[in-house]
């Protein structure tokens, strides 16, 4: 078995015209949001062996944020192609994962990433795919499952989303 965990960043500062897109750091919620999903993560033994990262700053301040509630940091690549990755480009990516790696972590962007979970969940509680049909909002964590064991078998409609939550779902849940 082989498990996917598709993170993406959290709330980032506004885009300023004449500013880096690629340059956009995290917000205060963003911070807070990361910090919750990834203490979410690990209490829920949601560890990927390895995490691939786009080069974004958004992105590697939510990485860093999350995987601080990890008792051991995972094996991190920063991943230049996941920044305004299509759906197939991410797909790709996801097929090259080495054969050791059991649980992959990508965190990036929308609509890419939003997209790739579509194209490859099939199954998995009705619910909870309704809530990803509508939309990956930030900090949001899909948790998809396939039942090969080598990623070089991904393909469409492969995988069995397992959970679908986000730093407001996990409040809503708690109120």
């Amino acid at each position: 078995m082989r498990r996917l965990l598709l993170l993406r960043h959290a709330k980032s500062e506004r885009f300023e015209p004449g500013g880096r897109d690629h340059a956009r750091v995290l917000n205060p919620r963003g911070r807070n949001d990361a910090s919750t999903i990834g203490a979410y993560m690990a209490r829920h033994r949601l560890v990927p062996d390895r995490a691939l990262v786009s080069s974004a700053a958004r992105t590697q301040e939510t990485w860093a944020l999350a995987a601080a509630a990890f008792a051991v940091a995972p094996a991190t690549v920063t991943e230049e192609r996941l920044y305004d990755a299509g759906a197939q480009a991410i797909f790709d990516l996801l097929g090259q994962t080495p054969a050791g790696v059991h649980t992959l972590l990508a965190i990036g962007h929308n609509p890419g990433l939003h997209d790739v979970a579509l194209l490859l969940i099939a199954a998995g509680a009705v619910e909870a795919r309704e809530r990803l049909r509508e939309g990956m909002p930030t900090s949001g964590l899909a948790v998809i499952d396939f039942a090969f064991d080598d990623w070089r078998k991904l393909h469409p409609q492969a995988g069995r989303l397992e959970r679908f939550v986000s730093p407001r779902s996990l409040e809503l849940a708690t109120d």
